[in-house]
């Protein structure tokens, strides 16, 4: 797996502490391992509810031992105040990752999603506040965009939400502008489009469906199309993201009126079917059995949108994003090591 590498200039722009929320989680441990690579202390939350303690011995194994001290785990849930308040003690920047992810989770446990989402946001966003921490950067979704008729997702355009996911990730974002108006410390919104990379978790009903769809082909089961799988998705690798976090936390300090919420995608969109023939394809040259399978096709799912493409311009102007690893790419390296990682359990 290759690390995120930050050029020397953006390196020394970093702040020195940083809390990550969700830090055993996919993409919390991504960036976990970047900010410990430039030498950076991270404080962690986690309840490990979703998280895993393997993710972050992933970690461990990747840094150097006086980098992985750099590391203070805080063992416990945003929906506890005074955890909040312990783990963004003389944290100078807050990465906000932690959720219950996932439309087909929240339709069936509403009130999980929206506690954690919305009532552990309000508690992180006041934590922050009351410490004085400079920045926060939280993670909210292209599922905000709901119904919106175009395929490509702009930011100051939304449908009616889809989801009561959806709905949490909107109210976040609302929540993050008041307590931005409260306390006056700038708080970032990254709308991410469908991550995927190394370390997600393959396994359970909300899995996401390139992990899980490895895992499936691997065992040698036909992975299940939702729909007739020409909806796109813009599968977007993990290292783009921890890029627009980092952007987010060091960009200039901007004037009122500028946009609180960007797109975090590549702009370019892959289909649901496509998705399989490529992992199928990628797959079968290392498992020849792999190539024989084939899609099991069933009804759409209630929430999922039809197709879904993120708008790069508002995000490339305010932070200079660009993606740094396209699809094909971030693919053929998430296959690899999700190929190992499962061949090495069994399968």
């Amino acid at each position: 797996m290759s690390t995120f590498q930050l050029s020397p200039r953006h390196r020394a722009t970093l702040p020195d502490t940083w809390l990550v929320t969700g830090v055993a989680g996919f993409i919390g441990s991504h960036l976990l391992e970047t900010l410990l690579g430039a030498d950076r202390r991270v404080v962690g939350l986690d309840n490990f509810v979703t998280g895993t303690t393997a993710n972050l011995e992933d970690v461990r194994a990747r840094v150097l031992p006086e980098q992985w001290d750099r590391f203070r785990l805080v063992e416990g849930d945003l929906r506890s105040l005074e955890n909040c308040r312990d783990a963004v003690q003389d944290v100078d920047v807050v990465l906000h990752q932690a959720a219950l992810n996932s439309v087909p989770r929240s339709l069936l446990e509403p009130d999980k999603v929206i506690d954690v989402n919305i009532g552990g946001s309000a508690n992180l966003f006041r934590a922050a506040g009351d410490a004085g921490v400079s920045r926060v950067v939280y993670a909210s979704s292209s599922s905000v965009y709901g119904d919106v008729s175009t395929v490509t997702r702009r930011e100051d355009v939304l449908g009616n939400a889809m989801s009561p996911y959806a709905v949490s990730k909107r109210a976040m974002e609302q929540l993050a502008a008041v307590y931005q108006g409260i306390y006056g410390i700038p708080m970032t919104g990254l709308r991410y489009f469908n991550v995927f990379g190394p370390r997600q978790n393959p396994d359970g009903p909300y899995s996401a469906v390139i992990p899980r769809w490895i895992r499936t082909l691997l065992a040698g089961d036909a992975p299940v199309i939702y729909g007739d799988g020409t909806q796109s998705r813009d599968f977007t690798y993990v290292e783009n993201v921890v890029l627009a976090n980092l952007l987010a936390a060091t960009r200039p300090a901007q004037g009122p009126g500028a946009p609180a919420t960007f797109n975090v995608g590549t702009g370019h969109g892959t289909s649901i079917r496509e998705l399989f023939t490529l992992l199928r394809g990628a797959l079968a040259d290392h498992h020849a059995d792999v190539a024989a399978i084939e899609a099991q096709s069933a009804p759409p799912r209630q929430g999922d949108v039809a197709s879904a493409l993120a708008d790069l311009g508002a995000v490339g102007e305010a932070l200079a994003y660009r993606p740094v690893v396209g699809f094909d790419e971030g693919l053929q390296r998430t296959v690899s090591w999700f190929g190992g990682a499962l061949v090495g359990q069994g399968g």
